[in-house]
């Protein structure tokens, strides 16, 4: 189906399943419960999980498939930004324009780049894609300032041109008349769950996206990539050249990267600067090693988690911790914020930080292997295996 193996489109449905059902999933507790502070289920934030996914599925294609470290993948995000606010400028609010001509020009960009930082590898190339990234920022911030309005960040105004703004046309992003940021709320005993238009666009935006790097990942070309990741020097001796290879991987990535700024100015009409900042690189970077470099679905679990930590967790403040510990003693439940005090609220870094840490050190391949361990804990895998070895046990070698 779709050009997949019968285990690859099972697994494609799950997510289009899961993709879909997000905003009841990542609503758990009930809207008076002490534990609401947990909801992600909210537009904002789940637009960003979509929206952030795609940016770590893209990065994924190039690192970890090909095993290049760019640290400038910012930079398309921010061009994909402004792709779509000079779009609503000149033509309308429709966002579809703008996505187009974002991965168009994030497409363009991201081969000028490539095709001078693959001209070297390792450290080399990800100091390269970094130079570039801020050179790209510290344009957008000050010297092309009539084209990206500097510092302020590039918006739209009541006199620019609108082309192809009619009577009744909305006046915020909308697809063809659909609009962003409308949504419906449903509820259903103590929970209100919230079914956004904008996060449905990106989500359905993020599943094309996603099937078409499993396509990349099981073509002919994604066992180049690999074989590139694998050994570059031998596949060398082969013949092969392996620079058009990665310089189609690297275009696809920040391809994927500008997408991913578009659909961020399509559900805010605003681009800055600071979307092209290092920081913003060094991000995807952490998603997709957090989440599993290499697999399909790693770098969005990674992008979601972060995201969540950053949306979530970082809300949390010694008032809420007050309340939920409040049936302690006064000396002990003081005792315990205190504790807690540095890990939340503008602390949440340092929690992150912590659990990468854990991630990294225990489970290398990211939570994408931890899961795995988990589901062969559930079924048996592995104590299967060892029957198996024990049953079965190798020949041993015998030295005349």
């Amino acid at each position: 189906m779709l050009g997949l193996s019968k285990k690859d489109t099972t697994f494609l449905l799950i997510v289009i399943f899961l993709t879909l059902a997000t905003p009841i999933l990542l609503q758990p507790f009930p809207e008076n419960s002490a534990l609401a502070q947990f909801n992600a289920g909210y537009p904002d934030l789940m637009q960003r999980f979509a929206i952030f996914g795609i940016f770590a599925i893209g990065f994924n294609i190039l690192f970890g498939l090909t095993g290049y470290l760019s640290f400038g993948h910012a930079a398309f995000l921010g061009v994909g930004s402004y792709s779509v606010v000079w779009m609503y400028k000149l033509l309308s609010y429709n966002v579809l324009p703008g996505l187009i001509l974002a991965v168009i020009v994030s497409g363009l960009f991201a081969l000028l780049i490539g095709y001078i930082s693959l001209r070297r590898s390792g450290i080399y190339f990800s100091i390269l894609t970094l130079a570039f990234a801020q050179m790209s920022f510290n344009l957008a911030y000050s010297v092309l300032t009539p084209l990206t309005n500097g510092e302020t960040g590039l918006q739209v105004y009541t006199d620019d041109p609108q082309v192809l703004v009619s009577e009744g046309s909305p006046l915020s992003p909308h697809f063809f008349g659909i609009v962003m940021n409308e949504s419906a709320k449903i509820d259903v005993g103590g929970w209100q769950f919230t079914f956004s238009n904008g996060y449905y666009f990106c989500a359905i935006i993020a599943i094309l996206v996603f099937y078409l790097s499993m396509r990349i990942f099981r073509s002919p070309f994604g066992v180049m990539l690999r074989a590139i990741k694998t050994n570059q020097t031998r596949m060398n001796y082969t013949g092969l050249n392996p620079r058009p290879y990665t310089l189609a991987a690297f275009v696809i990535s920040g391809m994927y990267a500008g997408l991913a700024g578009a659909l961020l100015a399509a559900m805010d009409p605003l681009a800055g600067a600071e979307r092209m900042q290092w920081t913003a690189s060094g991000e995807v970077v952490l998603m997709t090693i957090l989440g599993g470099a290499g697999t399909l679905m790693g770098p969005v679990l990674g992008a979601g988690f972060i995201k969540y930590f950053e949306n979530i967790f970082s809300k949390i403040n010694d008032n809420i911790l007050h309340t939920w510990f409040s049936a302690l003693p006064d000396g002990l439940e003081d005792a315990v914020v205190f504790v807690l005090h540095p890990f939340i609220g503008k602390g949440w870094h340092l929690t992150l930080g912590l659990l990468f840490m854990l991630v990294v050190i225990f489970l290398p391949g990211g939570l994408m292997e931890g899961g795995t361990r988990i589901w062969n804990a559930i079924t048996g895998k592995n104590r299967k295996k060892k029957q198996d070895a024990d049953h079965h046990p190798k020949p041993s070698a015998h030295v005349n």
